[in-house]
């Protein structure tokens, strides 16, 4: 039954009390206020953000920044698809994830490639562990397939968590790493620079916590992502991450210790930072908005500061190069925040940082949406829901068992 038109017209009723009571111009105007006392740098138990420049808000026209020529002559994207957590009755939690690389401008051989990577948690032990073995790939489609089937560490309540980032993570940096020669400039990974999802585990509960000082495969994939920087420094090669869906709440909770902090999180106070009005409140869309580079150890930012020291891991630079660097850029058209990030071994030189800053303001321009690289890497390593489906059964009829799926599979047909 859908709503009756009668009950759809209540529902806008109860909020509208609720919404009046909430002014956005006083947000935008707490927005200038924290701006302009807190980020020169922003404290939480010591300084945790500072800018590494001068703190500014910058404005590119659209049209000209979307026609001016390219900063790099290559930017390689770099993204994994997964097709989510799945049950079976015979025991076994997986998820599968297919890693693959777009450039821009266009290379029809890198995009060919994929890298596969299966993790399992099985409760039966009885059955011996498959480890991960860098040279036992499976290969398909003339070589530019390869794939692998893991076990996942043991753990007793957080299986799907874990299967899902470890298969994510581990089949986006194999392939970053196998593929690193081809990439020449410029590498730009969808989502955050470094797997945020594992190195969280660090603060959760006891389980999780002693993955990624215990676990092998937990270790490989923290390493591969820190190699990732020590490569690109080695080659001159830059490595960066573009966040999409900027959720993290690290500053808002930051400046909630000491100010008003109204906002839900970091996208919305940064949004309402860049945004522009016009005299009737209208919204102004013809500049590209975007903020200086601020140093972070906001949130999870702060393991980056001392992980190395905390896993005992064998880095190649100063723990200082690791350290997250962020810009925040806005979208008018689409009122979007997006983040770029950089490791600090980048984002405090001046020509480095210029020319990231440059590509990104240009492509997001143009594309309208995230950089060309990134929406080619997205669009490869994406498993549709249909996929997932179909993936979901052809797994469980070669393991000769059934997927667990429960109620709201049969209610909804949830396939994603």
């Amino acid at each position: 039954m859908t709503l009756d038109p009668v009950h759809f017209a209540g529902i806008p009723d109860l909020v509208r009390d609720v919404g009046g009571d909430v002014d956005e111009a006083e947000h935008r105007a707490d927005a200038e206020a924290v701006w302009e006392t807190y980020f020169d740098p922003l404290y939480d138990d010591g300084a945790v953000l500072r800018p590494i420049d001068e703190q500014a808000r910058y404005l590119a026209d659209l049209t000209e920044a979307g026609a001016s020529d390219p900063a790099f002559d290559a930017v390689h994207g770099l993204d994994s698809g997964t097709i989510n957590p799945r049950a079976f009755k015979n025991g076994i939690v997986l998820d599968v994830a297919q890693a693959a690389m777009g450039v821009a401008p266009g290379d029809t051989d890198t995009h060919r490639h994929r890298t596969v990577i299966a993790t399992m948690l099985r409760r039966d032990r009885t059955a011996k562990p498959r480890a991960f073995d860098p040279e036992a790939w499976t290969r398909q489609d003339e070589g530019y397939w390869r794939g692998q089937a893991i076990d996942a560490p043991h753990v007793e309540r957080n299986e799907r968590a874990v299967v899902h980032a470890l298969s994510l993570y581990l089949a986006e940096s194999e392939h970053a790493h196998a593929h690193f020669d081809a990439v020449g400039e410029f590498l730009l990974l969808d989502g955050p620079l470094y797997p945020k999802l594992v190195t969280n585990w660090l603060d959760q509960n006891e389980e999780l916590a002693a993955l990624p000082a215990e676990d092998g495969l937990t270790r490989r994939v923290i390493e591969n992502y820190l190699g990732l920087v020590e490569r690109a420094v080695e080659t001159d090669t830059v490595v960066g991450g573009f966040v999409k869906n900027v959720s993290a709440r690290g500053i808002v909770r930051a400046l909630d210790a000491k100010t008003h902090a109204p906002w839900l999180d970091d996208a919305e106070l940064f949004g309402q930072l860049l945004e522009r009005r016009g005299d009737r409140g209208e919204r102004l869309t013809s500049d590209l908005a975007y903020t200086n580079w601020f140093l972070s150890r906001v949130g999870y930012d702060r393991e980056f500061s001392t992980l190395g020291g905390r896993l005992d891991l064998d880095l190649a630079l100063d723990a200082e190069a690791y350290e997250v660097a962020f810009c925040v850029l806005y979208d008018p058209r689409t009122d979007t925040v997006y983040k770029a990030e950089l490791p600090r071994v980048f984002a405090e030189d001046d020509d480095v940082r210029e020319r990231v800053t440059d590509q990104l303001v240009r492509d997001v321009a143009a594309a309208g949406g995230p950089p060309d690289a990134v929406g080619r890497a997205d669009e490869l390593a994406r498993i549709s829901v249909s996929e997932k489906r179909q993936l979901v059964d052809a797994m469980a009829d070669a393991m000769e068992t059934e997927p667990r799926e429960g109620y709201d599979v049969d209610r909804w047909g949830l396939g994603g």
